[in-house]
């Protein structure tokens, strides 16, 4: 399933919504650690694409069936921007530049490639049966944010 994004900050909050309302049917409580993860990922990386690209983007999310106890959650964002995602080192003061951190923190793995004249960037959240939450927040997962990894997939 995917969403439209226009280059316009008001789309964040339709992002999260629309994600949000995604969640029916695929057994993820709107409550679970896991869909509260999963809705500040998608703030973080529409957030990216809006603030840094100035294009319009492409939301993508694949979740899990309902009955299904252990599975993987896939966000992808894709824009026309060429320009790579570019990790940020900010103040303590500073009230921006920490997606990117915040995503490697909170994704069990993420990475970006080219697709087309533009580039996508994702994120990967396990569901594990009896685990509420990602398994990163306690230092598990893959992290793509030193050197950004590339993984064509």
């Amino acid at each position: 399933m995917q969403l439209e994004i226009r280059p316009d900050p008001a789309e964040v909050g339709r992002a999260r919504r629309w994600a949000r309302s995604r969640l029916a049917g695929s057994g993820i409580g709107v409550d679970e650690p896991l869909a509260e993860t999963l809705i500040l990922l998608v703030s973080e990386l529409v957030t990216n694409a809006v603030v840094h690209t100035g294009c319009p983007a492409v939301l993508r999310l694949s979740l899990p069936g309902a009955a299904q106890e252990s599975a993987t959650v896939r966000l992808e964002v894709a824009d026309r921007s060429d320009r790579a995602p570019v990790p940020r080192c900010v103040g303590e003061d500073s009230t921006g530049g920490r997606g990117l951190a915040l995503v490697d923190g909170l994704a069990d793995r993420w990475g970006w490639c080219t697709e087309g004249a533009g580039k996508r960037i994702w994120c990967e959240l396990d569901r594990a049966a009896g685990v509420n939450g990602s398994a990163s927040a306690c230092g598990g997962g893959t992290s793509a944010y030193e050197g950004f990894a590339y993984e064509a997939v």
